[in-house]
């Protein structure tokens, strides 16, 4: 079994962005800053939060956070959005109330969605983007290779298919529900999985030499796991994500990615 670690990959890149932090700081007299607002209390997303927030303070990007009721929210971002200091501005999902998600991401100002998810956002979202590092990281071609998404969730899934379908990519979309779930995945060369399904990929689902990403987040019996099962990493002819260390260091990189060039294009 090959381990597709991401430490390494996002030790380097945060290296790298705490020096342009120095060097914004030093010749434009600029600290970028990022405000992240969340509305439901929840431990997955507080973990979210407090990870940001440590990482920014390490390369020194301020961080402000938020948590407000839902109807705070529109006056909150019009605030923000019109705040020069602020270079980002995320909505942490999922809301409170889901259903008023496309409205309110639609309401962070395109040059300060640091997430990517609004229509006329900016910026690539930042899951996507980690994969995306982490296969070129270890020399993972997607060029000929049947690609399989399960999740299409507005974090990861549905602008991953997204980006990989523009670069002429060919990749499958399913989800927990898909009836030919395995089969599709056992066709599949790489698949990514973002259901946030504990045990949804099982050994017998993967063919051999199969590429796993594991981007799923959920939350089971008080600890984070993914979406692969455990049994899946006793097989040792799959390339996989460690079960920590893997996607998800690198997204913190990449939404971080986004907040430099948010403010490098604004200094």
């Amino acid at each position: 079994m090959k381990l597709l670690n991401g430490q390494d990959l996002a030790s380097d890149i945060k290296q790298r962005q705490a020096k342009e932090v120095l060097s914004l700081r030093q010749t434009h007299n600029l600290t970028p800053k990022l405000a992240i607002i969340q509305t439901k209390d929840d431990p997955v997303i507080n973990t979210y939060v407090r990870l940001k927030k440590e990482y920014g303070s390490d390369i020194g990007i301020s961080v402000d956070s938020y948590f407000v009721n839902q109807d705070e929210l529109r006056e909150l971002l019009e605030r923000l959005n019109a705040d020069s200091s602020v270079n980002g501005v995320i909505v942490q999902l999922p809301l409170a109330d889901t259903t008023q998600t496309d409205e309110i991401i639609n309401l962070v100002a395109p040059e300060k969605d640091v997430d990517g998810l609004g229509q006329k956002a900016r910026f690539q979202p930042a899951t996507p983007m980690a994969i995306l590092w982490l296969l070129a990281h270890h020399g993972i071609s997607l060029e000929g290779k049947k690609i399989l998404i399960v999740g299409r969730g507005k974090l990861v899934g549905a602008p991953l298919e997204w980006l990989l379908k523009n670069s002429g990519v060919n990749v499958s979309v399913a989800n927990r529900t898909t009836p030919d779930l395995k089969q599709l995945a056992q066709d599949a060369d790489i698949v990514v999985t973002a259901a946030g399904s504990p045990g949804i990929i099982t050994p017998q689902m993967l063919k051999t030499g199969a590429v796993i990403i594991d981007a799923g987040v959920a939350s089971e019996d008080g600890k984070t796991v993914g979406d692969v099962a455990t049994e899946v990493y006793e097989r040792d002819d799959l390339i996989i994500t460690p079960a920590k260390g893997g996607v998800g260091p690198l997204t913190v990189c990449a939404l971080f990615e986004n907040v430099l060039r948010a403010a490098k294009s604004g200094d």
